[in-house]
């Protein structure tokens, strides 16, 4: 009950500021758009008649990212890292004031605090993330004229769990660990991070080398890869991305509930 209170109080302080809706609702659609419109305006690679005799065209018929059935799971992905800037914000904040202070006082366990900041914004990450595929399946029907596969759509929701689970993990460690004037900026690094070593904008599989075994060391592009196998339903495909954005999520939110509850102790 203690745990749900919480939980409602970091809700209706989420809803409260409008700029979270448009970083988590608004933008990803906005981008949805944008990313279509750019799609639609790069123009098909002209082969001379004179070279094609020795080219196989269909081979070059490559998966762009910029398509909306790559480009809508990795939106959803990129979305989850603004809501793990709001949970770093919200906890930084919270240690930085009066509010947990006056907490501590209170009944409440070290769990309680951990469920209350990650329910509402695990919550949110779900509709968010409905919303993405919702209007990227509307996009789908109006470029194409055929929306998403429902049933690898409706699939794909819980799936996101670990993703959702690492960013918000990574939220709470960073606001527990920094104060609310650091934390922002480092969560804004990772943002940039996991839109660059992710594979939001470029296709990581075909660039291949050394950046490619970087951003496999990393579970951002794990998160992307293993979203875009389920809407596409190759679940041949998903499992091993899928289990390693597992065992990143274990870890991270592991330590960021450990280093919660050392603060806690050390405060009191």
């Amino acid at each position: 009950m203690r745990a749900l209170t919480f939980t409602s109080r970091n809700i209706k302080e989420l809803l409260r500021d409008p700029i979270s809706y448009v970083f988590c609702l608004g933008l990803p659609i906005v981008m949805l758009i944008v990313m279509t419109m750019v799609n639609a305006s790069i123009p098909e690679p002209e082969i001379p008649e004179q070279a094609a005799a020795f080219f196989d065209t269909s081979s070059m018929q490559t998966t762009r990212v910029f398509n909306i059935e790559m480009l809508t799971p990795a939106i959803a992905v990129f979305g989850l890292t603004f809501i793990m800037l709001f949970g770093c914000i919200r906890v930084s904040s919270d240690r930085s004031g009066a509010f947990l202070t006056r907490l501590y006082a209170s009944p409440m366990k070290g769990t309680d605090f951990i469920l209350g900041y990650t329910l509402p914004f695990g919550f949110i990450s779900l509709i968010q993330i409905a919303i993405t595929y919702i209007a990227g399946g509307i996009i789908s029907f109006i470029v194409k004229g055929e929306g998403f596969n429902i049933l690898y759509m409706l699939l794909s929701l819980p799936l996101f769990i670990p993703s959702i689970i690492l960013f918000v993990g990574i939220g709470i460690f960073f606001g527990t660990l920094l104060n609310d004037k650091a934390a922002p900026g480092v969560c804004s690094a990772v943002i940039t991070a996991a839109a660059i070593l992710g594979g939001i904008w470029m296709d990581i599989d075909q660039m291949g080398g050394a950046w490619s075994t970087v951003c496999g060391c990393l579970p951002f592009y794990h998160s992307v890869k293993y979203a875009r196998c389920a809407l596409a339903g190759d679940f041949n495909g998903m499992w091993l991305p899928l289990l390693i954005t597992s065992a990143f999520a274990l870890v991270i939110f592991v330590c960021a509930v450990v280093l919660f509850s050392h603060k806690t102790k050390s405060d009191r």
